[in-house]
């Protein structure tokens, strides 16, 4: 059969059913409380009695017309107290229906204490990108890095708990000469992830060194869970440094020779994800 809206719910019905203890008496307590002797179907000896005339009711007072012994059997089926079940129909109940504590909406859950809980930490919030695909030249020392022109990505937490998952994916990396390399995760002018303080050495995020090859590179990546507990606009960029007098190439080798068999161009990434508490 076909409905519209909601299938009716199933319902299942159940009496109320009292067996009493008798005795040489013409009264009896019920365990419920009833307004006439219509409510109660009362048997004596498998028998069912007749209303008004062999037993009336008084609140849960019961009084037979005339008294009965210890060897009858007796029980009462209360049928004005009948506890009813609900099967709900699939989708009628909603979130305004449910009565526990706490706020409901689309970011909590329902618990097993019949309480509401925000969901889970680890959800993420919101993701952010941007793409390097041009070059980028420098010879900038790691003393004062120059920031890689192109890379830089912007994210505004939704909440002062909210963490900032960083990954940078660095496509190609030359340099002329055997020399080193030191990159720098920055958070606005501040680095992030970096090592320990350790004389006069850098304290960079991630770095590389070539062997002399000019052709030689390198592709690079990091990733950082950042905590700016701030909810104003979190802008996060890399910079890199050598020895101050060596070039380093981004998305590039050194030699960049022009054939469909070389080295070729290269392209580089920074992802900001939202992880919410």
């Amino acid at each position: 059969m076909a409905y519209i809206g909601n299938r009716p719910a199933d319902k299942f019905q159940t009496l109320q059913k009292q067996s009493f203890t008798t005795s040489a008496t013409d009264t009896y307590t019920l365990s419920y409380a009833v307004t006439n002797p219509q409510d109660l179907a009362l048997f004596i000896n498998n028998v069912r009695q007749n209303p008004n005339n062999a037993y009336t009711v008084s609140g849960t007072t019961l009084t037979l017309s005339s008294a009965i012994s210890g060897s009858d059997t007796m029980y009462a089926v209360f049928l004005g107290k009948a506890v009813e079940t609900v099967a709900p129909a699939t989708g009628s109940v909603t979130l305004n229906m449910l009565s526990a504590t706490g706020t409901k909406d689309n970011s909590t859950f329902l618990r097993g204490d019949n309480t509401f809980a925000e969901a889970g930490g680890g959800k993420i919030g919101q993701v952010v990108q941007d793409v390097k695909t041009d070059t980028f030249t420098t010879t900038a020392a790691a003393s004062s890095p120059a920031s890689i022109t192109g890379l830089s990505a912007s994210i505004t937490p939704t909440a002062t708990s909210s963490k900032i998952l960083v990954m940078v994916n660095i496509g190609f990396v030359g340099q002329n000469g055997g020399h080193h390399m030191s990159f720098f995760l920055k958070r606005g002018s501040t680095n992030i992830h970096i090592g320990d303080a350790a004389s006069n050495r850098p304290r960079a995020t991630f770095g590389t060194g070539e062997n002399g090859i000019s052709y030689v590179g390198k592709a690079l990546s990091t990733a950082f869970v950042d905590s700016p507990s701030s909810t104003s606009e979190q802008t996060y960029t890399v910079s890199v440094g050598g020895n101050g007098s060596t070039t380093i190439y981004i998305n590039r080798s050194a030699q960049d020779a022009d054939g469909t068999n070389e080295e070729g161009r290269f392209a580089s990434s920074i992802i900001l994800q939202e992880v919410l508490a």
